[in-house]
This record gives C-alpha cells, structure tokens and sequence, in this order.
C-alpha cells in the first residue's frame, strides 16, 4: 500500500475526503461564509489512521483550528481577488497524481485503490486544491519580504533548549547533466500518422474504440479503460476540452495535439459543463537510435570530465539540455522540501536510482552515464550524477547546518507574522463555532473569549 510519508503530504493535504464515512452531517464551524462540516474533521481523522498516525483526545480541535484557519485564509484570498488559474489547478494534480502513481504502481491501480476513475478523482478534487492553492497564495503575501539577519539566526539557535536541538540525519546534494534525445518533426509525423491510421480503422473499418485504445493509447490514466475520462470544464487542458466541447455525442474527433501528443476523442455524453470521453493518446517517440547517439555524446562528455578537460559547469551548459537544472549547474531541488538537499526518505519517494548510483561515491566523484527516466515528465534521456556532498549524522549546528537554522528562523518569524495577522482577521470576521467545540483550547482566539 501507500507509504506514510506519501499519504501525509499528497493526501492528507490533497485528497482529505476520500473514503468519507456516511454520518448525519452537521456544520462544525463557520468562517465568514465558508462552513466546515463535522464530516470534515472525521475525514481528517480517518485519512490519519490510514497513515498510521495516532490520535489524541485533542486531535478533533487541532484539525478544527487548521480548516478554520485555510478558510480564514481563502476569504482572503477572495477577498483581495487572488487569482488561481486553471492550468496551475491541473499542473498540481498532475504533480500529486504522479507522485502517488509512482508509488503504487499505476494509475489503474490508484483507481482500484480508491474506487475512482482518474477522471472522477480530478473532478472531485479540482474545488479542494484550487482553495488549498488561494490559501498558499494568501499565506505567502502575508509572508512576503520577511528575512532573517545573521545576528536573528544567531539568537534564534542560541535560544533553543539544548535538549531541543534537532538530530539531522545524513544529508545528500547532487548535480546532474542530463540529454534528452530530441523528438524530431519526423518522430512527431510518424506518430500523427499512426493516430491517424487508428482512426481510420475506427471510422472505416468499425474497429472498436474501447479496444484500439486499449491497445494502441500511451495514456496510463485511461488506456485500461478504453480510454473514458470523465471531466468538467476547465480540469483538462485547452485543446483537449475544445475538441471535447466542439463535438456532437458519439462523433469522433480529427487528430489533435496537446502537449502531452496526439489524440483522437470520442465524445460520450456531455451535460452542462460535465462529459464524459474516450480518447486514444499516441505520445512521439525519438528514433530507435537516437538514445544510442545520446549515450555516445555523453560519454564524450564524461571522457572529458575524468581527464580533466572540462569543467563541470561547463559541461552542463554544454551538454546538458534539462530544463530544471542546466541553469543552476545542474543541482537537483528537492521538491518536497524546496532545498538543495536530500534525506533518505525524500529519495526513495522521488529518484531512488540517485542513491543506488552515489551509495559508494565520495562527494566530488562523477557517476557514468546512465539510462534515466524522469518520473515527472516521463522523458527518458542518459544521465550523468554528481556528488556534491555527504554529512554524516549529528546535531545541528551553525557551522554546518547554517542554511537549515536560518530557515528555521525565518519560519518561526513567519509564524509569528501569521499569528498576529490570524488574531486580527478573526476579531474582524463573522466566526460561528458548534457548541460541541466552544471549550477547545486553540492556539488563536476562535471563540473570541479572549481580549484583544
């Protein structure tokens, strides 16, 4: 199944109703005009005993105080006309769903798992994370421009209890030069002709569409299923709902790119702003030889880095075509935690292989070049990894973990931004609590009993 970490961060923070139980709903709380339901918390509480994770008597406030304060946030964001776009609602789901997917398997196992076509997930959830992304949004401009100075990192250290100083396990930071083989507009032909042959069968010949996209679709989300999607406007991206939406129930489409490739749709049923699809998905491929070439230039490149030759800075500017990293001298984010750093369980979430391939590397030491995949985009390119450094476990401490302490600084300064900005939004903000929850003990005023 799932593991821990995976569940906290991507569900508990994404896909919190699932698996709901059925109870009599009541409102829990109410903040300004958004409610929190009793089904909410006991949501909460159950993705948390999927993941393990132990309850205490206080557990129903403390989920009670974190959904008043996102929908103390969203009002907001609401309020000073914060803006979320479409494609940054689908960009987030396509990113958790990966992430998931990687984890178990698949996405039809995902659905299996929890009972929903991919499709369904994205319409039920496109509401959650478009609030959870406003109230980030909200978050950071209440945080904005605050920072830390040396003296402020200084005292912030200096005043934890000593038996409070964290334990930092070992740490890890690499670089990488990655080649991907360029997808040539020949590749991009021969995979439009091959979509369109596809949909001549369909139309000409009466082959099934369920069937051909059972075979033929590049599509892990939907080819298992014929193809179905199930959408509402403005959860897929714009060429794929204009086709969706151009079409007449049981026509099928002409062969259209997106940025995924090419598709072919058929069009099931539509109501409203909602439908319901079967598309076949034909990703272009570069030539069987054109990995071959890339893995011959990349050994070029790694002849010159072992002799000395080139620099690794410059070979990364010269050989290394990988969006995210060929600007910053191919240092790899971590990006669940935003640092240049890795720990064990970050690595087996998101590039288990670095960590095969660097295991007995010291830091300075080059890898060969190897097949990669990117888990992410799904382009497949040859690697190169770099070591940059290796700690060894120990107490956190200035000299070395300057960088950690100081955002730690900063986040409590931030926090404390928060605490003051939450105070005085909800003095000022129509706040109704049920009366099953007046004698929580939060952390911010809710039921306003306290003075200002």
């Amino acid at each position: 199944m799932l593991y821990r970490s995976i569940i906290s961060i991507f569900l508990l923070q994404a896909f919190g109703a699932f698996a709901q139980p059925k109870t009599v709903d009541k409102i829990a709380a109410q903040v300004g005009e958004k409610v929190i339901l009793l089904s909410d918390i006991q949501g909460q509480k159950l993705q948390m005993l999927q993941a393990n994770m132990s309850l205490t008597p206080d557990t129903d406030c403390q989920l009670l105080e974190e959904l008043m304060y996102q929908k103390l946030l969203l009002n907001q964001a609401i309020l000073d006309s914060i803006e979320v776009t479409d494609e940054q609602v689908n960009a987030e789901m396509e990113n958790r769903l990966r992430i998931i997917e990687n984890q178990i398997g698949s996405r039809e196992k995902m659905e299996q798992f929890y009972g929903k076509t991919i499709g369904q997930i994205k319409i039920e959830f496109a509401d959650a994370i478009r609030d959870q992304l406003l109230a980030q949004e909200m978050e950071r401009e209440i945080t904005m421009g605050l920072s830390v100075t040396p003296r402020e990192v200084e005292n912030f250290y200096n005043s934890l209890p000593k038996d409070s100083i964290p334990f930092i396990n070992s740490q890890l930071s690499f670089q990488q030069i990655v080649f991907y083989p360029e997808v040539t507009q020949e590749d991009k032909k021969r995979a439009f002709q091959t979509l369109e042959e596809i949909r001549k069968d369909i139309i000409n010949n009466g082959k099934s569409f369920s069937t051909q996209a059972r075979i033929h679709s590049m599509d892990p989300g939907s080819a298992s299923t014929g193809g179905k999607i199930e959408a509402s406007r403005g959860m897929m991206v714009a060429p794929f709902e204009a086709a969706a939406f151009s079409l007449e129930v049981g026509q099928i489409s002409s062969v259209f790119e997106t940025e995924y490739g090419y598709h072919i749709l058929k069009l099931l049923d539509r109501k409203g702003d909602e439908y319901v699809c079967q598309h076949i998905l034909i990703i272009p491929e570069f030539a069987p030889d054109a990995l071959e070439k890339a893995a011959m230039m990349m050994d070029s490149c790694y002849n010159l880095l072992m002799t000395g030759k080139m620099t690794w800075n410059d070979a990364v500017m010269k050989f290394s075509n990988d969006e995210e990293t060929k600007q910053n001298s191919g240092i790899i984010t971590n990006p669940i935690t935003g640092e240049q750093t890795w720990d064990m369980e970050d690595l087996n979430q998101v590039d288990q292989q670095i960590y095969l391939i660097t295991d007995r590397m010291e830091p300075g030491d080059i890898s060969q070049p190897g097949l990669y995949t990117n888990i992410f985009s799904r382009k497949q390119g040859i690697r190169i990894v770099r070591l940059m450094n290796r700690t060894s476990p120990h107490k956190a401490n200035l000299k070395d973990d300057y960088n950690l302490i100081k955002t730690a600084a900063e986040n409590q300064k931030k926090q404390e931004k928060i605490l003051t900005w939450t105070k005085q939004k909800i003095y000022s903000t129509y706040i109704r609590l049920d009366d099953n929850y007046q004698n929580c003990n939060f952390v911010n005023p809710w039921n306003k009993t306290e003075k200002r």
